[in-house]
């Protein structure tokens, strides 16, 4: 008789792996664990090329973070900034955070929370009628069968 052993599909706090700050001062911007500090905290650092999206090294409480699923590989406890800064365009961080389906949910919701009155209207309408294509297609199928 065998057994197999397989790994589980959480996402694990270790490090290189890229976190997403929830809330917080650097809410909306992405930091690789670069060592763990105990169960609650964790020293990250985000070194984005955009000055706009990058973190400084600091320790930061796993309750304001979201594990994301991207991971740089092979990276040494507690490295330096320079290096981590290399593995972090090697492993090209910040286009795969942009094209994650998180991200692009992110983007979609602050998009629409900027919108105006007569803005959120037109969106109505279009999907109004979307939804109304979509009925007469599917009716139109219905009465082919």
């Amino acid at each position: 008789m065998s057994a197999e052993v397989t790994a589980s599909n959480w996402r694990s706090v270790e490090v290189g792996r890229v976190a997403f700050f929830s809330k917080g001062p650097f809410q909306g911007r992405v930091a690789a664990i670069v060592q763990i500090i105990d169960h609650k905290r964790v020293l990250v650092e985000g070194p984005s090329d955009k000055p706009e999206l990058a973190v400084p090294r600091q320790a930061a409480p796993l309750s304001a973070l979201s594990l994301t699923g991207i991971v740089i590989e092979n990276l040494p406890r507690a490295v330096g900034s320079g290096a981590l800064k290399k593995k972090w365009a090697a492993a090209e961080v910040d286009s795969k955070w942009t094209q994650s389906s998180y991200a692009k949910k992110l983007e979609k919701a602050s998009r629409r929370k900027n919108l105006s009155d007569f803005e959120r209207f037109k969106v109505m309408r279009l999907r109004k009628l979307a939804r109304f294509e979509t009925r007469k297609a599917i009716a139109k199928a219905k009465a082919s069968a």
